[in-house]
């Protein structure tokens, strides 16, 4: 058995969620190991072994992201109805895609939007992650059409993966100033899914996921 070394003089969380936001503000491959040392406060060997490579690093800062940034979503699969899930997932996005102090964007995408062919491991390592969440939304939803909160017929899978189009599009059109509309868009948002609510047939949600037989 190893003898034991001297106790890291660093708060390990604190400095992962400090190369979180790093990663975050200029992805896998635009962040250098001068930034993440500089922002964790901490030097290259006390790095390596306390978190291992780069990419060691970016996939614990990811799953980090998901346990904290990214709580809403595992929260919203809780809720009672297919109609109050996809609600709590759009408006929670929202708030935390307009939170003070955080970086335009979400990590999930920004992380690896730019990677060259020799790093295309990461990219597909956060396509996978996102895919994850897709799938975990779509057996919501075929929860619910068993339940018979969406009718008969409904697209479990299509369904999810339209609400998660809509979830990857608005990461991508935050700008500088972005975070004032906040409130406007939370009012857009709560405007369209109280139209949806008011429909005398089962919610809208099932618009999108079973187009017409014609369409290409």
């Amino acid at each position: 058995m190893p003898a034991p070394g001297r106790p890291r003089a660093f708060d390990t969380e604190q400095a992962l969620d400090r190369a979180v936001e790093v990663f975050w503000r200029f992805g896998f491959e635009g962040t250098s190991m001068s930034d993440l040392t500089s922002a964790m406060e901490i030097n290259r060997p006390s790095l390596y072994a306390a978190f291992g490579s780069k990419e060691d690093l970016f996939r614990k800062a990811v799953a980090r992201y998901a346990e904290t940034d990214l709580a809403y979503a595992r929260e919203a699969l809780a809720q009672p109805t297919a109609y109050r899930v996809a609600e709590a997932l759009l408006r929670g996005q929202l708030d935390a895609l307009t939170q003070p102090g955080r970086p335009n964007g979400c990590l999930s995408i920004q992380g690896g939007v730019s990677c060259s062919t020799a790093n295309s491991r990461i990219a597909k390592f956060l396509a996978t992650s996102r895919l994850a969440g897709e799938a975990a939304l779509a057996e919501r939803f075929a929860r619910a059409v068993e339940e018979g909160d969406l009718p008969e017929g409904t697209d479990p899978a299509a369904l999810a993966r339209f609400i998660h189009v809509v979830r990857r599009g608005r990461p991508c059109t935050p700008l500088p100033g972005w975070a004032g509309t906040c409130s406007s868009s939370r009012r857009s948002s709560r405007c369209g899914l109280s139209r949806s609510a008011t429909e005398s047939r089962p919610p809208s949600l099932t618009d999108h996921a079973t187009p017409p037989a014609t369409a290409r």
